[in-house]
């Protein structure tokens, strides 16, 4: 219990009832899920609840106020970051020996959706942390790996991870950048696109092929700190949406780092990739849907209040379908990213799940913030009203971290397997 006793002191909560049971997070969560195993799965535990009524209340006097600010600046704001790190958020699911609150993927996510439900581009200074750098170096990286980087990363340090290529996207099989083996070191070439965090990183985890012969059974995973020689940002892209966000070219020219900053081993990057995009996938779901949420609690108050023709819109029947039938669907992807969270933080098989919820909740988030517009009418269209922002920035998810079709793809590899 002394992992949840460090989120809720940081969070200004604190459980005393379950001070005597064993400070390991491994036997609490058989515990909490032992204890809560015939729940419905809507149902949160009260530390849950805690967790997530404490994201929500954050998001609503820190978080709310300064959205425009950031839109505008695209910046975080460095007071808030400093409230993040008070809070346990940057290394919330790494374990406390490493600096972090040790809370499992569930727990973040409830953060995240709270959070995405005022600001969809806020969620990525902790989110990506936690469900890709810290997924990967805890998962693959030495001992002496972890104890150089999570502790930093706990404490707020940006990071990025490079995949994306010109003409490796979806195609991850066609990655170009080289890894060239030169004595003690490797040297590293090529060219990385639409990289998030890049800008603001102070570590960067690289995908190369060290072994193009093997194909993708080449690629492999290379820590490169800021500032090695040879790695440059050479400007932030201007994007639709998600400005708070950076997302940046990364070039490689003879970036020179020794064999010890591999992760794991020389061609497992491919698996360590497909292993971190299964949590990256869950995050996402919940992002869009605190979104998607966001944009119900802004027009459904809108529309019950707004009369046309004598009426208050929400009374037209063709009004009442469209926000149920958006409510049904909101809360269906909700409950499919509750299930693909869970059954990861039981180690139990979600790459289905993942893709399932990743699909699901971007098309309905889209959707939602489409209609809502709608329901807005001009008003919806214009800036002083945040919907427009919120589809700005949920549109991008369609596409990051493995686009709708590649979901499908991936759901469809894993039924063909199944029925085979």
């Amino acid at each position: 219990m002394f992992v949840t006793r460090q989120i809720f002191k940081r969070t200004g909560l604190y459980l005393s009832r379950y001070s005597k049971l064993s400070s390991s997070c491994y036997y609490y969560n058989n515990y909490q899920q032992a204890f809560h195993s015939n729940l419905p799965l809507v149902e949160l535990s009260e530390e849950e609840q805690m967790i997530k009524d404490n994201a929500a209340r954050f998001s609503k006097e820190k978080i709310a106020p300064r959205v425009r600010e950031m839109e505008e600046t695209k910046m975080f704001p460095k007071d808030l970051l400093e409230e993040v790190g008070k809070l346990g958020w940057f290394g919330f699911r790494i374990p406390p020996e490493y600096g972090g609150s040790g809370g499992s993927l569930f727990q973040l996510l409830l953060i995240a959706e709270e959070v995405c439900k005022v600001d969809p581009g806020f969620s990525s200074c902790f989110g990506y942390q936690n469900t890709l750098t810290s997924k990967i170096i805890l998962g693959y990286a030495s001992e002496e790996q972890k104890q150089e980087y999570l502790p930093r990363i706990a404490k707020g340090m940006f990071t990025s991870v490079c995949l994306s290529e010109p003409d490796s996207g979806s195609d991850a099989f066609s990655l170009q950048t080289r890894a060239v083996p030169d004595g003690d070191d490797y040297v590293i070439n090529g060219r990385k696109l639409w990289i998030t965090n890049a800008e603001k990183a102070d570590l960067y985890l690289i995908m190369a092929n060290a072994a193009p012969e093997q194909g993708y059974k080449g690629i492999t995973c290379f820590i490169v700190d800021a500032g090695t020689p040879g790695l440059s940002v050479p400007r932030n892209e201007q994007k639709m949406g998600l400005n708070i966000v950076s997302n940046c070219p990364v070039m490689l020219d003879d970036v020179r780092v020794p064999a010890s900053n591999i992760i794991g081993n020389v061609g497992g990057g491919y698996k360590i990739m497909a292993n971190a995009l299964t949590d990256g996938r869950i995050g996402i779901a919940a992002q869009v849907i605190g979104g998607a949420q966001g944009v119900l609690d802004i027009a459904i108050p809108y529309v019950m209040e707004r009369k046309q023709f004598g009426k208050r819109l929400f009374d037209f029947q063709a009004m009442q379908h469209q926000i149920a039938q958006a409510t049904v669907e909101v809360t269906a992807a909700r409950l499919l990213y509750y299930n693909a969270a869970k059954l990861l933080d039981q180690k139990l098989p979600s790459v289905k799940e993942a893709s399932m919820a990743k699909y699901f909740a971007t098309e309905v988030a889209c959707q939602v913030c489409i209609q809502g517009i709608k329901w807005l009418g001009a008003l919806g269209y214009m800036k002083e009203m945040p919907v427009e922002k919120f589809l700005r920035d949920l549109v991008a998810a369609t596409i990051y971290e493995g686009t709708s079709n590649i979901q499908l793809n991936t759901i469809a590899a894993c039924l063909k397997a199944e029925y085979r």
